[in-house]
């Protein structure tokens, strides 16, 4: 499979609090995080850490043999984990009191795909040019417009719209959304921040993913258009195509 992954603190703020991983050879596996922290500097980045650390320390060594059931299982107690992780250092480190994170996880396999996920970072899946989007944002805009009471194009300029009904360390219990999905060869599966899905529109992913470039440079060149754009937020994007074989390992945060 072909990786391809870019961080960037943006134009505004001082401090990342995005964290990402992307790890090959997982039992024949590919496992991608995304996760946007949240609580200020020294809370946020401090969240989005210990939550795909935790992650990819429970994932990182899968056992082979799993059916898909397995696996969704797997992921989720590794996001349940990493509930309980980030939770008990926000109580036992005051200055770290309300943090939080969005976490989206998948586990990429020949033919299918797992995913987990809490909050507004999403997973696409990028398939004979056409972009779906297979996780649900977990915010109030979102419920808003589910409901009829506003339309998307106010949902696009809401003031609130950056408020998040549920994530990650901020109670001890928390749902956990999962999905499955079947992908073949060519398909490009995409996790991103929302510092990317508020700044580019659902148009410009497909046009830099049809591009007849490498898939690194399809991901350097949707930072630089969230960046062109305002650049706001930070911008996180992890990308992974189905090709026939796993050969690579990497890992950045």
């Amino acid at each position: 499979m072909e990786m391809a992954m870019k961080s960037h603190v943006g134009c505004v703020r001082q401090v990342n609090e995005d964290f990402y991983a992307c790890i090959a050879d997982v039992s024949g596996r590919v496992l991608a995080v995304v996760a946007d922290g949240m609580g200020g500097h020294q809370a946020g980045d401090v969240a989005s850490r210990l939550a795909v650390e935790r992650i990819v320390k429970e994932l990182r060594h899968l056992e082979t043999g799993l059916d898909r059931e397995d696996e969704r299982e797997k992921l989720m107690n590794a996001l349940l984990l990493a509930n309980d992780e980030v939770y008990r250092y926000a109580q036992e480190h005051p200055e770290c009191n309300g943090m939080g994170t969005t976490v989206v996880a998948a586990l990429l396999g020949p033919t299918g795909v797992v995913t987990a996920h809490i909050g507004d970072s999403r997973l696409y899946h990028f398939q004979n040019e056409e972009l779906v989007q297979k996780t649900e944002d977990h915010t109030l805009v979102h419920e808003l417009l589910k409901s009829g009471q506003i339309t998307a194009q106010e949902a696009s300029v809401h003031p609130q719209r950056n408020v998040i009904m549920r994530a990650l360390g901020t109670e001890p219990d928390v749902r956990i959304d999962l999905g499955q999905f079947e992908w073949s060869e060519g398909d490009v599966v995409l996790l991103c921040s929302d510092g990317l899905t508020n700044k580019v529109q659902s148009a410009s992913l497909i046009d830099w993913l049809k591009k007849p470039v490498s898939l690194q440079d399809q991901v350097d060149g949707l930072v630089h258009q969230a960046l062109e754009a305002g650049g706001e937020d930070n911008i996180t994007l992890v990308a992974v195509r189905n090709q026939a074989k796993v050969d690579t390992v990497q890992k950045e945060g």
